[in-house]
């Protein structure tokens, strides 16, 4: 193994994002060779022990890491948040509880065909998403609340009161889907913005793709979490689903899921009905590890919250120069927006970033400005080396 130090930039990349280098080394020494074997990673069966034992033990970790109670599947699926806007809504509308109380509705209005209400609490693009897919799939889509339409502002700045909210009756609601941080916008929920304003028999569906190991969860107070890998988990291409027993209950064998997103059909047949994404599970279980060495989620959460005051604390005390858009409330700590109030100077300070070995903090075309990414992987010395720039930055060209 080469024993020069690599050259490696500050990757501050929505996703794929950065992974902690201790990862990459590790990952690297046991390429070429994994345990023995004499073979990578990437050559070895899905069906052998070796490999089941990666699986297992990747599980085993995630569950102890999110205090994962015992009645929760965690099921290692392809798609990304794409194919859970899907998976979620086709799951949930075949789980007995829902067949059995949209029965109890139509009961109760013959003759009106009322359907239950798929809510969704839309807070960026990514929710907004996940709300059209539901429409596109036939569902009865409910927008419970569009931040941006309900404040009339020009994007996903706040989040207006719950007493705002178009909440249906819990016996009319089939389940109730938001996403905890929208990358795109730097929004994300407060640990308690949603679920103590959601009546307990109506599950909830998060996407957590970018937020997942970076704080505490009660995942109780779910139905079904979901997290694409390659935020704070690894690589591109795997999904983490996490879902209550109870939900994958199905009342009769009517089943019109296609298997690639059917959950019951990945808990029947065991973690690998069919070839999944190996390398990437294998990533993931060592980002668990190293996660675990650090000391788990309190030490991430300690840590994700100086990043983010770090880089926050700047912009508000440069005022002149930045703007963060976000209610205070709602700043993401793992996605930073931040606008150059001087827009004629934003290339330049794209190019004097790459030039300082900061790359990937330009913001989404859909937004603008910038964004940089404090995922797991990015260290507190990280981010000071960016706020330095920055500082830098304003010196040399204002």
């Amino acid at each position: 193994m080469n024993s020069q130090t690599p050259h490696r930039v500050l990757n501050f990349s929505a996703g794929p994002s950065a992974i902690p280098l201790p990862v990459l080394q590790k990952a690297q020494a046991e390429f070429l060779d994994y345990k023995n074997t004499g073979m990578s990673i990437m050559e070895l069966s899905h069906r052998s022990e070796t490999f089941e034992a990666i699986i297992q033990k990747a599980e085993d970790d995630l569950r102890e890491l999110l205090e994962i109670p015992s009645n929760y599947k965690v099921i290692f699926m392809q798609g990304g948040g794409t194919g859970e806007f899907a998976a979620t809504h086709l799951n949930l509308m075949l789980s007995k509880s829902i067949v059995e109380k949209q029965r109890k509705l139509s009961e109760a209005n013959p003759g009106q065909n009322k359907t239950l209400k798929c809510g969704y609490i839309v807070s960026g693009i990514w929710s907004k998403k996940g709300h059209q897919e539901c429409k596109r799939l036939g569902g009865n889509a409910h927008v419970i609340v569009d931040s941006k339409e309900s404040l009339g502002q020009s994007g996903y700045y706040d989040l207006p009161p719950v007493s705002s909210w178009d909440l249906p009756k819990p016996e009319e609601t089939a389940y109730v889907y938001y996403c905890d941080n929208e990358t795109i916008g730097g929004f994300e929920m407060k640990s308690d913005s949603i679920y103590p304003h959601i009546d307990p028999s109506v599950p909830i569906v998060c996407d957590m793709s970018s937020n997942i190991l970076t704080r505490k969860v009660d995942i109780s107070k779910f139905g079904i979490i979901y997290a694409g890998a390659q935020k704070n988990l690894g690589p591109s291409g795997l999904t983490i689903v996490i879902v209550r027993d109870d939900l994958l209950e199905r009342k009769d064998s009517i089943n019109n899921i296609p298997s690639v997103l059917d959950y019951k059909y990945f808990v029947d047949e065991g973690p690998m009905p069919h070839t999944p994404p190996t390398f990437g599970i294998y990533i993931c279980g060592l980002v668990f590890e190293y996660v675990k060495q650090l000391g788990g989620i309190p030490t991430m959460e300690e840590m994700d919250r100086k990043k983010a005051d770090l880089i926050y604390n700047f912009i508000d005390s440069h005022s002149n120069y930045f703007t963060n858009p976000i209610s205070p409330s709602y700043r993401s700590r793992m996605n930073v927006v931040f606008i150059l109030n001087n827009k004629s100077l934003e290339k330049k300070l794209i190019e004097e970033a790459k030039d300082a070995g900061i790359v990937e903090i330009k913001g989404h075309r859909s937004v603008g400005g910038f964004r940089a990414s404090l995922y797991n992987a990015i260290t507190v010395d990280n981010v000071q080396a960016l706020v330095d720039f920055l500082s830098a930055f304003c010196e040399k060209h204002f």
